[in-house]
């Protein structure tokens, strides 16, 4: 892996006048993901990157919905301010997160923002949060191609994004989101470094064995990159653990690493990995 590092965002005018200025990044990853599938396996993209060196940042732009700081455990941490901008909060000495949940009075409090407040807190996060030198910038979006997905795609216009990895669940209801992405990163011009199908198939914790639960009624997610012409990173198995370790805010690969979904992780990981070094 390289550990060279460049510039990432020089002092260009973009949106309403806007200036966002970036330490040192080496590389910004998107994700895009259908439902509520996604942030364990952001939790688990993270936890992973702690056994290697490169400094890592997540930022959460699910506004509406921060579920990040929950899947790494960090639910009580607070936003602190310094001289240098925002603080964000570290997992670790090599990966930090921000999210709009470490600024609720509650976790029960809803957030019932139009679009032009979300893209000033997404400006923010940008601009104003001292991320410090980092080789991987990682940033979390909802579902759908709404106001986070133009706002990042418009800021970071400039700066040029490395890519959108793309996250499904095997049923047509979810592909056809997944659809909508595709064509929506063509249209902007962002790279797709792949997709992952998540819930595919439950693996029994004792005896291994895999049942499907969602069915794949039109191929799932291999059969929708192949239609597509984009890379299948590989599928992750159910596995009741996931769900548990993701409420713990614990990583699943640690806990448990004889699982099957563990393995199919660790090489949609390095497969990540490779496509943007």
């Amino acid at each position: 892996m390289s550990s060279a590092k460049f510039s990432f965002y020089q002092a260009k005018e973009v949106w309403a006048n806007l200036h966002l200025l970036l330490n040192w990044v080496g590389h910004l990853l998107l994700t895009k993901t259908f439902r509520c599938v996604f942030p364990p396996y952001i939790s688990n993209f993270g936890f992973e990157i702690l056994l290697f060196p490169p400094q890592t940042g997540v930022m959460d732009v699910d506004i509406c919905g921060p579920s990040i700081p929950t899947v790494f455990g960090i639910a009580s941490e607070q936003v602190h301010s310094s001289s240098s901008g925002w603080s964000p909060v570290y997992v670790s000495d090599n990966l930090s997160v921000m999210s709009v949940g470490f600024m609720l009075p509650s976790h029960k409090d809803a957030i019932m923002w139009r679009g032009p407040k979300k893209n000033g807190l997404i400006s923010q996060f940008l601009r104003d949060v001292d991320w410090g030198n980092l080789d991987y910038l990682i940033v979390d979006t909802p579902p759908g191609t709404s106001d986070e997905h133009l706002s990042i795609v418009q800021f970071l216009k400039e700066s040029g994004i490395d890519g959108a990895v793309l996250i499904t669940t095997p049923q047509e209801v979810a592909l056809q989101d997944v659809r909508r992405e595709i064509d929506f990163c063509r249209k902007v011009g962002i790279r797709i470094i792949g997709l992952v199908e998540n819930m595919s198939g439950l693996i029994c914790p004792k005896c291994k064995t895999e049942s499907q639960i969602f069915k794949p009624s039109t191929g799932g997610g291999k059969a929708l990159a192949k239609d597509t012409g984009i890379e299948f990173l590989g599928a992750v198995p159910l596995d009741p653990r996931i769900g548990k370790s993701a409420d713990y805010g614990i990583s699943f690969l640690d806990e448990y690493p004889d699982s099957p979904a563990t393995t199919a992780y660790l090489q949609i990981i390095d497969s990540e990995f490779s496509c943007t070094v």
